[in-house]
């Protein structure tokens, strides 16, 4: 194996065994469920928005490697950046696991999450790689909770 290719599966098996943002979060104002049949991913994001900014997101996951170390370098990837962003980061991950994304313009880009070039060469994995970045786009696009008066019977 490549030093590459050893250093990205070192980072991967850390955020498995290690995730980031590991927790379900109170008061947070969007979630959204996935669920990935091939593998038996599962997984739950949740989020609080300020603005147009994401000021905080976790998950939970039980679910393979790939699924929960994607979810977690997600997490670190999003947090604090406006939503136009996410958007972009969303549109250059898709297309680096489905091996549709020019290596030398948006590597650089994608930062950390170039760990997961390599799965765009195992088609049943670019699903668990790919459905943390679904359930943050389903919980983005649900519309907020109104706000409750607490009067209501």
């Amino acid at each position: 194996m490549g030093d590459l290719a050893q250093l990205y599966q070192s980072v991967i098996l850390d955020h498995n065994k290690n995730p980031r943002n590991f927790r379900p979060m109170a008061g947070a104002d969007r979630s959204a469920e996935g669920y990935n049949p091939l593998c038996g991913d599962r997984l739950k994001v949740w989020l609080r928005l300020k603005d147009d900014v994401i000021e905080d997101v976790s998950f939970e996951a039980d679910g393979c490697a790939i699924s929960k170390a994607s979810a977690s370098l997600m997490t670190t990837a999003v947090k604090g950046k406006r939503l136009a962003e996410v958007d972009q980061m969303f549109d250059r991950f898709h297309r680096m696991v489905t091996g549709q994304w020019d290596e030398e313009s948006e590597k650089k880009a994608l930062g950390k999450l170039a760990v997961f070039s390599g799965v765009s060469e195992f088609p049943t994995r670019v699903k668990c790689a790919s459905l943390s970045w679904h359930a943050l786009k389903n919980a983005l696009s649900t519309p907020r909770p109104e706000p409750s008066t607490g009067g209501e019977s």
